[in-house]
């Protein structure tokens, strides 16, 4: 199971975020979180999913914003669930804690823990901080382009969208790495699932029928 925790960035001089952070999990989450996205303690936010995807589509979503230290935790959740994220433990919320904790000390605000994949912990850490690098050089406009082709449009439907030609967007693309951002997003995905014991290409909870 992969727990996700993320505690507000200077939350003692910020407004409370928490909400906002609430709807992105649901959202990104959808019904692939374990248990409804949940506020643990004060401004932090957690969530379970067995999903190695669904727990990157959603640090990077809540990296984005700029606000939040986030841990990702890898590991068991004690069964079964209980009716609340707040309320659940294991070794996976265990890591999560160390995790984000960690993550406040760390210039991309991003660390992985696990106490059964403390190699493979590094190299995630390492393939995520580069990911988020690359969209930290992002521009606007690159973004704008990201975005509409994530949604399922063709760089040269977004193009026509965005009212320039498909050649400024393929040079759009090109400056904003799309392509690149795709590829590493599947890599870690395949990294992650490796970590977890799962299979990246398969729903969690299902098994082969042999």
């Amino acid at each position: 199971m992969f727990a996700i925790t993320a505690d507000q960035i200077d939350s003692r001089i910020r407004p409370d975020h928490a909400d906002e952070a609430l709807a992105i999990l649901a959202h990104v989450g959808g019904d692939r979180l374990a248990l409804p996205a949940d506020r643990t303690a004060g401004d932090e936010v957690q969530a379970l999913t067995e999903d190695p995807r669904t727990a990157l589509d959603i640090v990077l979503a809540l990296a984005r914003t700029g606000l939040w230290s986030i841990g990702v935790g890898i590991g068991d959740v004690r069964a079964p669930l209980p009716t609340a994220t707040r309320a659940a433990t294991g070794d996976a919320l265990v890591a999560a804690r160390e995790a984000v904790e960690a993550a406040k000390r760390r210039q991309w605000r991003l660390a992985v823990a696990g106490d059964r994949i403390a190699p493979a912990a590094e190299t995630l850490q390492a393939m995520i901080e580069l990911l988020l690098q690359l969209r930290e050089r992002r521009s606007p406009e690159g973004w704008e382009l990201y975005d509409l082709v994530e949604a399922g449009l063709t760089q040269a439907e977004a193009a026509e969208r965005l009212g320039i030609t498909p050649q400024a967007a393929s040079k759009r693309a090109l400056a904003a790495a799309v392509r690149l951002d795709a590829a590493a997003r599947d890599g870690i995905v395949e990294l992650l699932a490796l970590a977890n014991g799962t299979d990246a290409g398969r729903e969690p909870g299902t098994e082969d029928n042999a």
